[in-house]
This record gives C-alpha cells, structure tokens and sequence, in this order.
C-alpha cells in the first residue's frame, strides 16, 4: 500500500492535467445537457471524468473511483470499500458556463469513511489547495507554496463574513443565524471554492442550506480540519461518506476555527435534523 504523501504527489499531477484539460473546453463553446435533478452537465464534466477515473485507477486498480458524472452504484456494493477515490472533475459546472473562472477539480482519498487526501484545484485561477491528514493543509500559488491557518480570534464588533452562492436565499440563511451578531455575505463560485475562502480567513464560514454531493464536501473538509477549521451540520454532526443510498449532502456550515462558540451563533432550535 503506497503512502499517502506518495498518492498525493500522484494524484496533484492527475489534477494539474485535469486542470488544463478544463481550460481547453473553457476556451470553446461546450454542449450542455440538464440532468435528472435539474443541474447542468457539459462535455467538459464528462470528459475529465473518465481522465481522472483513468489516470487513478492506473495509480493503484485496488483503489475504486467514485466519480459525480459516475456514481450509480448501490450502497451495498460500495459499503465495504476500505479506500476510494472520490471526485467532482468540474465543481462549478455553471460557473463555467458562466464563465466565472470560479471552478475547480476536486479530488479526495476516504479511508474508513473519512477524507485522508483532499485537493482542489482551480484551473484559470491558478490555485490549489490540498491536505493530508494529520499533516496540515497547504495553499500553492504562482509556485509560491504556503501553509494555511484558518483560526482567528472572534471579534463581536465586527460582522460574520458568510461565503454564500449566487442563488442563495440569504434571508433563509439569516434566519437560521442569531440576530445578536451582525453578518455580511459574500458571493462566490463553486461550493469546493467557498471554502477556500474559509480556508484562507477571507471568510469566516460558508453556509450551504441546498443541495450538495459528497464529492463537493469531501476535499474541503480535510483542508479545513488540517488548517483549524471544521464542517458539520447544522445542528453539529459530523457529514458521512459512503454510508448511506443517496449521497445528498444535509444542509452544512463550513467554519475556519472551530474553536468559536458556533453554538451560539446557529439557532439551532429553528433545525431539525436531517
């Protein structure tokens, strides 16, 4: 079994290549199609799909792929996977028809139903974020590499910097917050990406209340834990990999230090549970 620090490595040259495959298609008109919970996919998605299925399959056959565009398969056949490979080959898919530049690749290795590996790249951006667990998580800019620290000192007298999607209902997501502090929302592209913002202290959290895979979590989640921060539910549950049906997300917060009192700031008797 290869180390981890090794599948790594491997697996930030698999994105880099998925990267410049991404900008290829972004520089010409792509086909759209709707899929069957009414979001979009394009030959992009499609194409990067079956690179990256490829190219980390060929890294290690025992490792199963479990792609977004590829993901029909039972809980019961996939219960029992030790390791996987999980991924979005283009988180922001309407960012990029949009032409946003705001997408990404997102590449996560779950060993015992938990990330261990997490990468997300943006192409057009130029940055990647990645992490391997117990072992920090990094920031790779203009081949400038720099570790990152999501902590910072809660300050009341200034607002909670949300990271929310274009069509978020920002009053649905104040009303699920405490009126006693003040907010500020900030719009951004793909979900993988808002919590880069997190990551890196340009946000305080980033609040999803709609749909999501676990693919679009996966990644984040490490990156976030290993630079201080963390992602629950609203209601402060841990997210879950691979064990159940479906692989819709409940609805989540992304915070950049877990050490801040989210308790009082979520009014979680307004939740139910999912």
């Amino acid at each position: 079994m290869q180390p981890l620090s090794t599948l790594l490595e491997q697996a930030l040259q698999i994105a880099y290549q998925a990267g410049e495959q991404l900008k290829m298609f972004y520089q010409q008109k792509v086909n759209i199609k709707i899929k069957a919970d009414d979001t979009p996919v394009t030959e992009a998605d499609l194409a990067v799909s079956r690179f990256l299925t490829q190219a980390l399959t060929h890294i290690d056959p025992s490792i199963p792929v479990l792609s977004e565009e590829n993901c029909a398969i039972p809980l019961v056949k996939r219960q029992n996977w030790q390791r996987y490979w999980l991924i979005d080959p283009l988180d922001g898919t309407q960012q990029f028809i949009d032409r946003t530049d705001q997408f990404s690749v997102l590449i996560a290795l779950i060993e015992q139903q938990r990330p261990v590996i997490g990468i997300i790249h943006a192409p057009v951006l130029e940055q990647t974020f990645y992490a391997v667990k117990g072992h920090g998580a990094f920031f790779r800019h203009a081949q400038q590499v720099s570790q990152l620290n999501s902590q910072h000192s809660f300050d009341p007298a200034r607002p909670i910097t949300i990271a929310v999607g274009k069509s978020t209902n920002q009053t649905k997501v104040l009303a699920q917050l405490n009126p006693k502090f003040h907010y500020q929302f900030f719009t951004y592209g793909s979900s993988g990406l808002k919590s880069t913002l997190v990551a890196r202290q340009q946000c305080d959290c980033y609040i999803r209340l709609g749909d999501t895979g676990e693919w679009d979590t996966a990644a984040a989640e490490l990156i976030l834990q290993e630079s201080g921060g963390d992602i629950f539910t609203l209601t402060q549950q841990p997210l879950t990999y691979n064990q159940r049906e479906t692989f819709v997300n409940p609805h989540f917060i992304m915070v950049g230090d877990r050490q801040w009192d989210w308790q009082q700031i979520l009014l979680q008797q307004n939740i139910h549970r999912p």
